[in-house]
């Protein structure tokens, strides 16, 4: 073990990404030798660890097979090496060396039984004592991103909270069944003993990303090798277009167990993304209690929400100042329904502006409030229905939404507890 490694043991553990290692310089005596191209691993347990960094090098000169050991420091960007004559190491891997970019980077992973899962984008790797394991295969939109060259986008989306990027979506390697010994012929793709072995292990929302990447009849394979709890969970959490694929396949007397054990919003949710028909005979089927509290919430999802509008709101013509609303808010807000929005209308009622109470606050006196509005306003339309605009203030978090016409003249603005505590109140 080299001082570096004698260093680190006991050390709190180190993480790394793979795509933050490959082709990071390697330096040797302060100089660049070369690029670090891949790692080799070997399977000893668990997780395999690290065993030699495969350094190519400018010119036309023959690449290097550097052990692990006389590593100093790695990484991203940048890896020390300590090696007393490269000419020593110039040797290629292996015919039988796993390789991390050649032979896992970019293979589907498949289940137990060859249904294709996702793809390897990413590898995950912690040094702990001096070793480098390998510990996760990265299937995740991120990780994608890094593969595509575009990591700075996928950075970005996790700065913004965006979901589908933040959302984590690796398989342990202890899942990843041995590779073939002869690896150099290996051509296949990653499998794991993931989905019959240790399916319950996976997160619902995990798997309904799993199954609404398959086809159809791969997907109806892993779903009815679901147990009744697993399944239905997960069955919440597919895109309704995938949902209607599903529940149009299974009998009936598979998918009634699966909505009974739902809440009655949810299994209301699940519903209404299927013909007419189906959900008539499913909701026949189903727990009589249950399908009381479910046909009421169906029923009340297709409400108009032109009928819980209020016209009790802060409205101004363009051109008055930011003064006049602040000089006398409590006057302006007084006996109005929402008052954290201020809206701002022509002559004919016509929506061509929100304001947020924050930033009013915040404005210029003089400023006249069509110079801090928000032009690009978020609307429902009188026909929308409660289901609708549910949808819209959770995926926009707003406090309030502007009902509009044909013609974008405001009718009115439902609050979002007119609409969310009402869809709680049926969910219990």
């Amino acid at each position: 073990m080299n001082e570096r490694h004698e260093a680190t043991a006991g050390k709190p553990d180190a993480r790394y990404l793979l795509s933050e290692l490959l082709d990071a310089k390697v330096i040797l005596s302060d100089k660049k030798i070369g690029r670090l191209s891949d790692l080799v691993i070997v399977e000893t347990g668990t997780f395999p660890v690290v065993k030699y960094l495969v350094v190519t090098r400018p010119f036309g000169n023959p690449s290097l097979l550097v052990p692990w050991e006389l590593v100093n420091s790695i990484e991203p960007g940048r890896v020390v090496i300590s090696i007393d004559a490269p000419k020593k190491y110039e040797a290629d891997p292996a015919e039988d060396a796993i390789l991390l970019r050649d032979h896992i980077l970019d293979k589907k992973v498949l289940d137990t039984e060859d249904t294709e899962v996702e793809v390897v984008y990413d590898i995950r790797l912690v040094e702990r004592n001096g070793r480098l394991f390998v510990t996760e295969v990265d299937t995740s939109r991120a990780a994608r991103l890094r593969r595509f060259g575009i990591g700075p986008l996928a950075r970005l989306f996790v700065a913004t909270g965006d979901k589908e990027t933040t959302k984590d979506s690796t398989i342990s390697w202890k899942y990843v069944q041995p590779l073939p010994t002869h690896i150099s012929s290996f051509k296949g793709n990653v499998k794991l003993t993931v989905l019959k072995e240790t399916l319950a292990d996976i997160h619902p929302v995990d798997l309904a990303d799993i199954i609404e990447e398959l086809d159809h009849d791969q997907r109806l394979a892993v779903f009815s090798s679901l147990e009744t709890d697993q399944a239905s969970d997960t069955l919440e959490e597919i895109e309704p277009n995938v949902q209607r694929d599903i529940i149009a396949s299974l009998d009936i007397g598979k998918v009634v167990p699966l909505i009974n054990i739902m809440t009655p919003g949810q299994a209301a949710d699940v519903l209404s993304v299927i013909p007419h028909e189906d959900a008539g005979e499913i909701l026949a089927a189903l727990n009589p209690d249950n399908a009381r509290k479910v046909r009421a919430i169906m029923e009340k999802q297709e409400e108009k929400v032109i009928h819980y509008t209020t016209q009790k709101i802060l409205k101004f013509l363009p051109d008055t100042t930011v003064e006049y609303v602040q000089n006398d808010f409590p006057g302006h807000a007084r006996g109005k329904d929402v008052v954290m929005y201020i809206y701002v209308v022509d002559g004919s009622d016509r929506l061509l502006g929100v304001v947020d109470l924050k930033e009013l606050l915040r404005a210029d006196d003089k400023a006249p409030l069509s110079a801090i509005m928000t032009e690009n306003v978020i609307t429902l339309n009188a026909g929308s229905t409660l289901k609708e605009a549910s949808q819209e203030f959770e995926r926009y978090s707003f406090r309030a939404m502007p009902v509009t016409d044909d013609d974008n003249r405001l009718i009115g603005v439902i609050p979002y507890r007119d609409v969310m505590n009402l869809t709680h109140q049926f969910l219990e």
